[in-house]
């Protein structure tokens, strides 16, 4: 159970993906593009580092009187390093010795001073829009900061002679020649020779090359990054547009919205929107692929009211251009060709397409039979069903009941009437399967007094059309009337084989750039017909 939940809601994001990915490609292409873009038109900068290295020279320290450091302070000691290379007046003295318009401002903003690591080691970076000016600075703010060390040595040891030579002076000669002078003859002569070297605890361990390349931009990892971003934002507007976006997706959608059985799935295709655009057929000749749903959803009918007869069909859809008419039609259609005396009655008084579409008389019609101008037989009209391969329907006719030619004022009137009533039982009781065009539930109310009269109701949907709070005020009207609903059937199915698990045991690609048009799975015959097939059934 737990894998087939984790697989529907792997498909429902692989779902997502498709359909938004338009908007996935078109967040990636302009985040990577605009970062590329960006990069390209900044302006190059170069970055040259020079290395320092403190010496921790602890016989001069001891020499001069001061404490040895030890290895427990050496954090510490990398910390204060750190901010001697900061400190001082050494980025004015590049900027005068280098000039090129550079400030003392200018050379601490472009200068990054770090550590390696926890070594005595300090990199002097510096960056510049020329890559010799780059080099320069940072060799010359290094070499200033361990000339500046040196004086400060120097300086330092010197001060510390005076100290001694001042504290010889104070001895008597005897004194001098004693343990106590001569350690301070000894140290007089150390710092004299220290501030003569003029050694520093620093020195430059590397100096800076000239760059070969820039350090910024770096238009290859910018573009990689807004990429990256790019994606996420299209991942994030793709499920967002998805989450508000109301219409039913796929055909289960449709089956949970209206709690009933999912009845069969038809293939958007362009053989079906010639077969409604073609007089004459009522099958409308479609190839062997397409007439395969329809048998389909004539064996559903069967299996999943077993206990019930089904004399009386009565097919509906929520919105104008679902595909119910095309669906009655060929419901009808594949009934009659297995055998059945079948019948196709337009209930739809207000803007009725069958007679246009088989090319026979629009009248007189089920509107003439409703006021007594016409006997119900006199106004029955039988149409040829051609013959299709493997189909052997030659010689088999489908008798249809049209809307009429005047078009009535009340329509909902004449099929809420007892004239409807027994015009019903007429057909229920001639035929061996009546199938009943409507119009649009949520358009008209015409269709409603007709649920309680008839066997059975079935519900055509349009996949990606049908929005699902209209599907779910449909639900609860038709369940609050108590029609005997049977299930739905997805109509109009972008899918290749296989896909969502809706797929036939034959193969078949269904043409996905066709326009939407009115199609229909099936229709459900009563057990009185004559011959049965074998049907595929649904996968998954």
């Amino acid at each position: 159970m737990d894998t087939e939940q984790t697989n529907l809601s792997l498909e429902q994001v692989l779902g997502v993906l498709r359909r938004r990915a338009p908007w996935i490609v078109l967040c990636f292409v302009i985040a990577a593009g605009a970062a590329y873009g960006f990069s390209k038109h900044q302006t190059k900068k170069y970055t040259a580092t020079a290395s320092l290295v403190f010496n921790n020279n602890q016989q001069a320290q001891q020499v001069a009187g001061l404490p040895a450091a030890g290895s427990s302070n050496q954090l510490a000691q990398q910390s204060t390093n750190l901010k001697l290379v900061q400190l001082g007046d050494m980025a004015a003295k590049t900027a005068g010795l280098l000039g090129q318009g550079l400030t003392k401002e200018k050379v601490s903003a472009e200068l990054s001073v770090s550590a390696q690591g926890e070594s005595n080691i300090v990199d002097v970076a510096a960056t510049a829009t020329s890559p010799a000016l780059a080099a320069g600075i940072a060799n010359t703010y290094t070499e200033q900061f361990v000339t500046e060390q040196q004086n400060s040595n120097h300086a330092y040891y010197a001060s510390a002679l005076r100290l001694v030579n001042k504290q010889l002076a104070a001895l008597s000669a005897k004194e001098r020649a004693g343990t106590a002078g001569l350690a301070l003859q000894d140290r007089a002569q150390s710092l004299s020779v220290l501030a003569e070297l003029r050694n520093g605890n620093v020195q430059v361990a590397q100096a800076a090359t000239v760059p070969t390349s820039p350090s910024s931009p770096k238009v290859s990892r910018n573009t990689a990054l807004g990429a990256v971003l790019g994606l996420l934002l299209g991942l994030g507007v793709a499920f967002l547009l998805e989450r508000f976006d109301r219409r039913i997706r796929e055909p289960r959608d449709l089956e949970a919205v209206y709690g009933l059985p999912l009845l069969g799935v038809v293939p958007e295709s362009d053989a079906l929107a010639r077969s409604a655009r073609r007089k004459g057929d009522p099958g409308g000749a479609i190839p062997a692929s397409e007439a395969e749903a329809f048998h389909l959803i004539r064996a559903h009918l069967r299996y999943f009211n077993v206990d019930k007869e089904l004399r009386t069909l009565l097919v509906a859809s929520a919105a104008p251009g679902d595909g119910k008419t095309t669906v009655a039609r060929h419901l009808a259609s594949a009934a009659a060709r297995m055998g059945g005396r079948v019948l196709l009655l337009e209930a739809d008084l207000r803007r009725p397409m069958l007679a246009q579409q088989l090319d026979v008389s629009s009248g007189p019609g089920v509107s003439d039979v409703l006021i007594g101008a016409v006997l119900m037989n006199e106004a029955i009209q039988s149409v040829a069903l051609d013959q299709l391969s493997g189909e052997g329907s030659s010689g088999r006719t489908l008798d249809v009941l049209v809307a009429g030619a005047a078009l009535p004022p009340n329509p909902g009137e004449l099929t809420e009437s007892h004239a409807m009533e027994v015009l019903l039982e007429g057909v229920r009781s001639a035929y061996d399967l009546v199938v009943i065009d409507t119009p649009p539930l949520t358009a008209v109310s015409d269709a409603f007094p007709l649920l309680g009269k008839v066997d059975g109701v079935i519900i055509v949907g349009r996949v990606g059309r049908n929005r699902r709070d209209v599907a779910e005020r449909l639900h609860q009207t038709l369940a609050g009337a108590g029609a005997p609903l049977l299930g739905v059937i997805a109509n109009g199915f972008k899918a290749t084989r296989g896909s969502y698990g809706y797929s036939y045991d034959y193969s078949y690609t269904p043409d996905r750039q066709s326009p939407p048009t009115p199609a229909t799975e099936g229709t459900s015959p009563n057990g009185a017909s004559s011959s049965e097939e074998t049907v595929p059934t649904v996968k998954g």
